[in-house]
């Protein structure tokens, strides 16, 4: 019996010591597997999924929208039926009785001299001094040196068909100061023909007998025609007045190029972005002298 309990007892002292071991690498496998994951549950703590949709990248800002581009003038093709009686945009003529001026007198119109090629003006060569209008009743600008309260001076304003027979005639009263001034063709006149070309005349007479010498005077053409198809599309898109005028300058169409221009100065005349508009406008014909002249109403 006692060789048995002593046997038995020795048979669990090996076991403990054997199991020993066991549990020892147990506890280092299970210290090293939770070694493993902590830093994975750290690293998915911090990166949590989203609860909402992730923000959107921040659009980059749109630069706001340019404005239109400067008018300037382009030549059209030389309509047929413009006057052999070569044009003039200055003030030309006797000038006895007229008082001295700085700047004559002038019309806002292109004009070039016949046949020659050369940049420089010459008063005496032959001039083509034309412009197109969309419009039937046209406004016409003049820059008037002379002013009202100059005695014996008066003005008128002619506009002729191409056999000379008056379509309209009318007193001009001229101005408190110089400046540039408007002439409108009255609704009450017959409205100008598609294709049909009419010869205006803008005379100041120094004398009040008007047949005792010859007036200062600008005198040219104007037709008016129908827009083509691709600039009546172009208008019709553009928005900003701004853009119909440069629209109408680089299609040739002087008349309702400067008349809007004009309009839009007369109604912002503090406007700087309009007052250059009208420069680039006036030098596109050679007529940047007259840029920074007063607007009149």
């Amino acid at each position: 019996m006692s060789n048995s309990t002593s046997f038995s007892t020795y048979l669990c002292s090996v076991m403990k010591l054997l199991l020993k071991p066991m549990k020892l690498m147990l506890v280092v496998a299970v210290s090293l597997s939770s070694a493993i994951q902590y830093p994975a549950q750290v690293i998915a703590q911090t990166k949590q999924p989203p609860t909402s949709k992730p923000a959107q990248r921040a659009k980059k800002p749109t630069s706001p929208q340019r404005g239109a581009s400067r008018p300037v003038f382009v030549w059209s093709k030389t309509p047929p039926g413009l006057s052999s009686i070569s044009g003039r945009e200055t003030g030309m003529g006797s000038r006895e009785n007229c008082p001295k001026v700085e700047t004559p007198l002038t019309a806002l119109i292109p004009f070039k001299e016949r046949g020659l090629a050369t940049k420089q003006k010459d008063n005496s060569a032959p001039m083509d001094v034309w412009g197109l209008t969309t419009a039937e009743h046209p406004t016409f600008w003049f820059y008037v040196p002379y002013t009202k309260d100059v005695a014996n001076l008066s003005a008128e304003f002619v506009l002729q068909d191409s056999e000379e027979n008056d379509v309209y005639r009318q007193a001009i009263a001229l101005p408190p100061k110089p400046g540039v001034m408007s002439v409108p063709l009255p609704s009450t006149v017959a409205p100008l023909e598609v294709n049909k070309t009419y010869r205006w005349h803008f005379k100041v007479h120094c004398n009040q007998q008007q047949t005792a010498s010859s007036p200062v005077q600008v005198e040219g053409d104007i037709q008016r025609v129908s827009l083509q198809p691709s600039v009546a599309q172009q208008l019709a898109a553009a928005t900003d007045p701004r853009e119909k005028i440069a629209i109408y300058a680089a299609s040739g169409i002087w008349y309702d190029s400067l008349n809007m221009l004009a309009q839009l100065r007369l109604a912002n005349p503090k406007d700087v972005s309009l007052a250059t508009d009208w420069q680039s406008l006036l030098q596109s014909i050679k007529l940047q002298q007259l840029a920074t002249t007063p607007l009149l109403n």
